[in-house]
C-alpha cells in the first residue's frame, strides 16, 4: 500500500522566494512529485494553490486539486517528458476534429461547417496550415507541409503553458482549437462549445446522459482553469 499524506499543519502560507512564490504548510515548503521545489511565477497562482491545501480536512488528493496539479504538470512532466508531450499534441493535426464531419443529417453538417470552417480558415491564413474536412470517419490524409506547420507552432510552448495546450487539445480533439485558445483567437469558454458541437446535437436528439454529463463537466472545468491559472501568472 503507498503512503498516503494527512494533513499536518495548521496554515498554508504563500511565501516569496527566489525565483517566484511557493507555499509552505506552516514552516514546510511544498515540493512536486518529483521532488522540485514547487516555485510558481505569481503571488496569484500560489495563492490558488495554498487555498486547496488549507481546505484540505484529512487525505490529500492532488486529484481533486486543479491549482496544484496544474503546478506539478508544469514543473515536472511539462519538463522531464517536454518532447514526448509536443510530439503527442503535434499527433493531433492528422486527425484534427474540425476535419471530419458528419454526412447527415443536414442540420448538424450546417452546424458544425458553421462552427468549424472558420477555425479551419484560421488555420490556413495565420498558422500557414490549411487541412481538408471530410465527411465520415475514413481517415484523410493532411498535406506534410501543413503537419509540420503545425508541429512548429507547437515547438516554443513549455512549462505551465505547454501543459495548458496539451489539456486543450488533447480534450477537445483539436490541435487547431486548442492552438486557437492558446493563441487568444478563442476564449477557453468558445472553444470548449465549438469542441461540443456534436455532443450538443446528440443530448438534443436523445437526451442528457447522466455519466456522460458527469464526464463533461470534469473536462469542461479543467479547459476553463488552465486558462485561468495561465491567466494568474
Amino acid at each position: 500500500m503507498g503512503f498516503e499524506l494527512k494533513r499536518f499543519w495548521e496554515q498554508a502560507h504563500v511565501a516569496k522566494v527566489e525565483g517566484g512564490f511557493t507555499v509552505t504548510l506552516d514552516e514546510r515548503p511544498l515540493k512536486t512529485p518529483q521532488k522540485r521545489a514547487l516555485i510558481v511565477p505569481s503571488k496569484m497562482l500560489a495563492a490558488e494553490i495554498a487555498a486547496e491545501w488549507q481546505a484540505i480536512e484529512g487525505k490529500v488528493e492532488t486529484a481533486t486539486m486543479p491549482y496544484t496539479s496544474f503546478a506539478h504538470a508544469g514543473l515536472d512532466q511539462a519538463v522531464d517528458e517536454r518532447a514526448e508531450i509536443a510530439a503527442k499534441i503535434s499527433l493531433y493535426g492528422e486527425t484534427d476534429l474540425l476535419c471530419y464531419r458528419a454526412e447527415a443529417p443536414q442540420e448538424l453538417v450546417k452546424r458544425q461547417a458553421e462552427a468549424w470552417d472558420p477555425l479551419l480558415a484560421w488555420s490556413a491564413e495565420t498558422l500557414g496550415a490549411p487541412l481538408a474536412p471530410t465527411a465520415g470517419i475514413v481517415h484523410l490524409a493532411q498535406p506534410e507541409a501543413s503537419l509540420k506547420s503545425l508541429t512548429a507552432h507547437v515547438q516554443p510552448y513549455q512549462g505551465f503553458a505547454l501543459k495548458a495546450l496539451y489539456d486543450w487539445v488533447t480534450i477537445s480533439g483539436s490541435l487547431v482549437l486548442g492552438l486557437a485558445v492558446a493563441k487568444k483567437r478563442l476564449t477557453a469558454a468558445e472553444g470548449w462549445r465549438l469542441s461540443r458541437v456534436d455532443e450538443n446535437w446528440q443530448e438534443e436528439q436523445w437526451g442528457v446522459d447522466d455519466e456522460a454529463k458527469k464526464l463533461a463537466d470534469s473536462k469542461h472545468d479543467t479547459f476553463l482553469m488552465v486558462e485561468r491559472a495561465l491567466s494568474l501568472i
